[in-house]
């Protein structure tokens, strides 16, 4: 099982306000009318096949922001479109005892929810469907593979607050980081000026959630190791660059994980699968998504399967 595969080989290697969703309508109306999938560079994926892959993982975000804030998912009149349709495992209501976190929460889960319902918009009857979730055992493999839990146990992402925060801290760089490397293959304008808006909310998101956890680390140092594992481990599964970032040490921060240029980087859409399927030699499916993606982009860095 690529979970399993995934656990050895890591432990081993160790918002948008009112008038901004208003233009979204706008741009949604205006790319709509942009026939998505004839928009194909053409040493690369089509943009249509570009913004189902960002559709899938808005999926995933969206269904884990909204189920720790509301106890609810996506509705059943966001989820259809083309592919496998797929349910969503685990899940639910986080009990929050700060406020500020629980307000984050909601925030992220609000903006991941206008996300997806862009992309649909965009998309239109090229719009994915919602693919089968893991929001269960996808992260004790996870946490195993950090060594935050011993294989065996159970890592409860909606348990309390700090869980929830560093299961956001595993999503939240993922998505700023595939939106940054999928910018330079897009080749419609409209599409280019939505995925530029999307990165930055994501980007606004990841900063939020290594700042919180920031402040978590300096009343409790060991939130610092935390997150240095989790990021190990994302580094190790997505390929032999290194290049992920934790949020550095009480005394030294590290927020913003940027080059010596101050630039953020990107991740391809295998690197990107890598992380998301948990193993970098899985291929197609695993982790997040048991079953894989819909649509055009799917395979990882690991074995094409027959």
């Amino acid at each position: 099982m690529s979970e399993n595969r995934f656990i050895s080989d890591a432990i081993t290697a160790s918002a948008e306000t009112a008038e901004d969703r208003v233009k979204l309508a706008g741009m949604v109306a205006e790319a709509a009318t942009a026939a998505p999938a004839a928009t194909t560079a053409t040493d690369g994926p089509s943009d249509a096949s570009i913004l189902n892959f960002a559709l899938n993982l808005e999926y995933l975000e969206a269904e884990f922001y909204l189920r720790g804030a509301t106890g609810q998912g996506l509705p059943g009149d966001m989820v259809g479109g083309v592919g496998t349709p797929g349910q969503v495992y685990g899940g639910r209501q986080v009990d929050f005892r700060s406020p500020l976190i629980k307000n984050i929460a909601r925030e992220i889960a609000m903006d991941e929810r206008a996300h997806v319902a862009f992309l649909r918009g965009a998309l239109g009857d090229a719009a994915v469907a919602r693919p089968r979730i893991s929001l269960d055992h996808s992260f004790t493999a996870a946490a195993t593979a950090a060594g935050l839990i011993k294989p065996g146990e159970t890592f409860d992402a909606y348990a309390n607050d700090r869980n929830f925060l560093f299961a956001a801290f595993l999503f939240e760089d993922v998505g700023v980081t595939a939106f940054k490397g999928a910018a330079p293959l897009i080749s419609n304008k409209t599409y280019l000026d939505a995925a530029a808006g999307l990165l930055a909310t994501e980007a606004y998101h990841a900063g939020i959630v290594r700042a919180t956890l920031f402040s978590e680390g300096l009343a409790d140092e060991s939130v610092f190791d935390v997150v240095h594992k989790i990021s190990a481990v994302r580094n190790a599964v997505s390929g032999p660059a290194d290049d992920d970032q934790g949020i550095g040490t009480k005394d030294v921060a590290n927020l913003v994980p940027t080059d010596e240029y101050g630039r953020t980087f990107g991740r391809s859409a295998a690197q990107i699968l890598n992380i998301v399927y948990l193993d970098s030699q899985s291929g197609t499916s695993g982790g997040f998504y048991p079953h894989g993606l819909n649509g055009d982009i799917v395979h990882g860095t690991g074995p094409i399967a027959d």
